[in-house]
């Protein structure tokens, strides 16, 4: 495999990381008004919606920061897990599997608690919970501690076996120790640096080291999100930065390594990381927007008495129903007879709640009569 570079890491000065702070002042000021208007509004709209915002939110981010190493959870089991979690009753009681129950309770406690101080321990705990089978794919792997000599060098490569390229190789196990209490300690002290940025350097700056086995990307962006949460002194989430990276995952694979590969000075790191969160907080405003919708179906038809399933799949099509609504797929969710179904479907076509795909065939489906603006 051909290597023909110095990391970042082996430069000297590593790692007094610099940036231009003129050249992103206008941006960090402008992420920073975005931050401010996001929790606004959301305040102003109270308690029921910020709820439901995080409970949406935290599922994206989950969902998306696996995505982002090719791993595809449920995403029922993943709303499930949160919800319990939040004490929010979906109507949805699912079987969760311990990976998605993992991750979850990673990224809770990451925003959740953003205020306890990162310690070896809670980030070792992190990785037992991302990997509790002490497995990753086909492999066995080093849980709840760094990596060691066995894995021998840890490289990211791609290409053929023979032709392999290597994009970026990481400090060797030895200097794992030193590199990761000056790590943790940097992330808990209170240096005079604006949390966004810090959160950006701490993302960068972790996997660098790439401590662990696998797993690396994951925490790096639960540390990131800490630390964002810390930005914002709120341990509710009202936008997914995981979400926006897996949108342009080329580009930031594509500028860890040019920054991987550069200079001590990460500003182009940073310019991006900024550029992106401004992205994922203007994405944001649809997931707000279906919210609201559903907030304002329910004040619509507030004196319809509706029985529990009719409650949990007008849920289920407010919260975006993936594929097409049919009265054996309303009879699974429901967990009630086809027959019971259809009488529990006519009764919403009766009250024009409810209407009818205008596409034919066999399998009649259904959708939502109204949706507001």
């Amino acid at each position: 495999m051909k290597k023909d570079c110095v990391y970042i890491h082996q430069l000297e000065g590593w790692p007094n990381l610099k940036w231009d702070r003129a050249k992103l002042a206008d941006l960090l000021a402008e992420v920073r008004y975005l931050q401010g208007a996001l929790l606004g509004k959301m305040v102003a709209l109270g308690f029921s919606f910020c709820e439901e915002a995080t409970l949406k939110i935290l599922t994206q981010d989950v969902l998306k920061t696996s995505e982002i190493e090719g791993e595809k959870l449920d995403a029922d089991q993943v709303r499930s897990s949160i919800a319990s979690r939040l004490g929010i009753d979906t109507g949805l009681s699912l079987q969760v599997s311990q990976d998605v129950d993992g991750i979850v309770e990673i990224m809770l406690d990451a925003t959740r608690n953003y205020n306890v101080p990162l310690t070896k321990e809670r980030l070792w705990e992190w990785h037992a919970k991302l990997f509790p089978r002490g497995r990753t794919w086909m492999n066995r792997i080093i849980i709840g501690r760094w990596r060691d000599e066995s894995g021998g060098l840890m490289q990211v490569v791609s290409g053929p076996i023979g032709h392999e390229t290597v994009h970026y190789e990481a400090p060797s196990f030895e200097r794992l120790e030193e590199e990761m209490e000056r790590f943790i300690e940097w992330v808990n002290s209170e240096i005079e640096m604006d949390l966004v940025i810090k959160s950006a350097l701490a993302h960068f700056w972790f996997v660098t080291i790439h401590p662990f086995d696998d797993g690396n990307g994951r925490i790096g962006r639960a540390i990131a999100d800490m630390l964002l949460a810390r930005s914002e002194k709120s341990e509710q989430r009202f936008y997914s930065m995981s979400s926006q990276i897996q949108r342009e995952r080329n580009a930031y694979y594509n500028i860890l390594e040019k920054c991987q590969k550069g200079s001590l000075d990460l500003t182009d790191w940073i310019e991006w990381f900024l550029n992106c969160l401004k992205r994922a907080i203007k994405a944001s405003e649809e997931i707000l927007k279906s919210i609201l919708i559903k907030a304002s179906f329910w004040k619509l038809y507030a004196n319809q008495k509706l029985n529990d399933r009719q409650r949990l799949l007008i849920n289920r099509l407010l919260d975006g129903f993936e594929g097409k609504l049919t009265s054996s797929k309303w009879a699974k969710i429901g967990k009630c007879s086809q027959d019971t179904a259809l009488r529990d479907i006519n009764d919403l076509l009766e009250r024009n709640i409810l209407k009818r795909d205008e596409a034919g065939g066999r399998s009649v489906s259904y959708h939502l009569a109204l949706l507001l603006d």
